[in-house]
């Protein structure tokens, strides 16, 4: 390396690292050297090396945090105009002695020894410091709290949760969220009806801590967001209705298993932390910062347990059945989270039929039933089916574009059997249909899933909005990134 007698020399050291002990020595010899272009830097022990006048002291970290230390000793090669160089950690006396140009530099030592951890590097640090030294990236209103304030009364009493209790979005928590994504935190999302308020991934953070997640589950609520805030989704009109649905959340791909989402045993119910709690964020993001509250904008006359979350992941371990993401233009490798307009879960039990066309009749016959079973052509649905209910169409040589269309043809029905006042039922189709055959289900209106334990004869619906399709709601996905 070419030297500049120019040059600068930065040496950061920790007194805890055995190695930057044992160079106490060779700091000395740096020290004399460079009297006036040496700086050492100590994490811990200000008081160390004692044959240097006056060490910086760093117990801060905020020099270490700011320049990247993450080994002791590290020796940084600094020019007159205050750019870096070069640097070197650990010791290796003939990569010291080529960097600082002594030819003699720690003669009576061994060759070789690797260095420590910066203190930087101590759990939970990276957050700590990215706060201390980076916090001015939170631009959110603080709260204060009075200390005799319980916390998790206090978020309830401010009005940011659902019902339940909320986890306190400390700056800690909200700078530990943001590291799970590469996305800046002032970056704008989109603007959350129904007050159209702009969203950035700060404000998405904060309502995922509160909502419980890991940090490794924000990819998974921020695709989640981007898919809601989609105009083919009518996020506004779902929160106005006076109807059951919410957001229902589909996962597919690797990020399914990579952050432990549950496709098996209760994969509708509870007792998945990433289940419960990524469709969590999605609900308190509407209600905090869009102002979808319910008695106020949000006018659901019951609406559905759904509402606090509706979340899960398909199971794709068949892979002869293509996964919803796959039936929407994606590839099995790829992320994805679909969200449907949805209501509550309404089962199907079948426990004797052995043969594909017995069975897709019996889910035909259960699909009449969405929303009202002489109303057609209004709401969309998801049938979701089980292991054993898929083994069944499988052993009967039956993929899922069979099974597509075996329904198709089993839900057509004469608008003259459907007319407001046939079989004495006031509701039903409009008279102008009488003459038509009709599909329950609008193109692209029947989505299959399959989810759930491998025992059990059991597959369900999700009944959707009766607003979907064109007028209304439509299924989107987006690929998580």
């Amino acid at each position: 390396m070419e030297h500049s007698t120019q040059d600068r020399f930065t040496l950061v050291v920790k007194k805890d690292c055995p190695t930057c002990l044992m160079l106490e020595p060779v700091i000395g010899q740096l020290a004399q050297q460079f009297p006036d272009r040496l700086e050492v830097y100590v994490q811990d022990d200000p008081s160390f090396p004692a044959n240097v006048d006056a060490p910086i002291d760093d117990s801060s970290l905020e020099y270490s945090y700011k320049n990247g230390i993450e080994i002791v000793p590290t020796l940084m090669r600094i020019e007159a105009g205050a750019e870096e160089k070069g640097r070197i950690h650990g010791w290796d006396r003939q990569q010291w002695r080529q960097f600082t140009g002594i030819a003699n530099l720690g003669e009576d030592l061994v060759e070789f020894k690797p260095g420590c951890g910066s203190k930087t590097q101590d759990p939970g640090m990276d957050e700590l410091l990215a706060l201390r030294f980076d916090g001015g990236q939170l631009h959110s209103r603080s709260v204060e709290v009075g200390t005799a304030e319980d916390l998790l009364e206090a978020c309830y009493d401010r009005g940011w949760s659902d019902g339940l209790p909320v986890v306190p979005p400390t700056p800690i928590r909200v700078m530990r969220m943001l590291k799970a994504t590469g996305r800046e935190a002032s970056e704008i999302i989109g603007e959350v009806p129904p007050n159209n308020v702009p969203c950035s991934i700060e404000k998405v953070a904060i309502n995922a801590v509160m909502a419980g997640c890991k940090p490794e589950y924000l990819p998974v609520v921020l695709a989640s967001v981007e898919a809601a805030l989609k105009d083919r989704f009518c996020m506004h009109g779902l929160l106005c209705t006076t109807y059951f649905s919410s957001p229902v959340m589909i996962v597919n791909g690797p990020v399914a298993s990579q952050i432990g989402m549950n496709s098996g045993v209760n994969a509708l119910g509870q007792g998945n932390r990433a289940n419960a709690t990524i469709g969590r964020a999605l609900q308190l993001l509407i209600r905090n910062v869009g102002g979808g509250v319910p008695g106020g904008i949000d006018r659901a006359a019951m609406g559905n347990p759904g509402k606090y979350t509706y979340c899960f992941a398909e199971d794709e371990s068949d892979e002869q059945w293509s996964s919803l993401a796959m039936d929407r233009g994606f590839e099995r490798e790829q992320s994805v989270i679909s969200l449907f307009a949805g209501e509550g879960l309404q089962p199907i039990v079948d426990q004797q039929s052995r043969n594909p066309e017995s069975l897709a009749k019996t889910f035909a016959s259960s699909l009449r039933s969405v929303v009202h079973s002489k109303l057609f052509g209004l709401a969309d649905a998801i049938l979701v089916i089980s292991p054993e209910h898929r083994r069944v169409l499988r052993e009967g040589g039956w993929g899922k574009v069979d099974l597509q269309q075996a329904l198709y043809d089993d839900l057509i029905t004469p608008g003259s059997a459907i007319l407001r006042g046939v079989d004495g039922i006031a509701e039903g189709m409009p008279d102008k249909f009488k003459d038509k055959l009709l599909n329950k289900f609008r193109d692209d209106g029947l989505h299959i899933v399959s989810t759930g334990g491998t025992a059990g004869m059991f597959s369900a619906i999700i009944s959707g909005w009766v607003a979907s399709g064109e007028r209304g709601s439509q299924m989107v996905s987006q690929v998580i990134k």
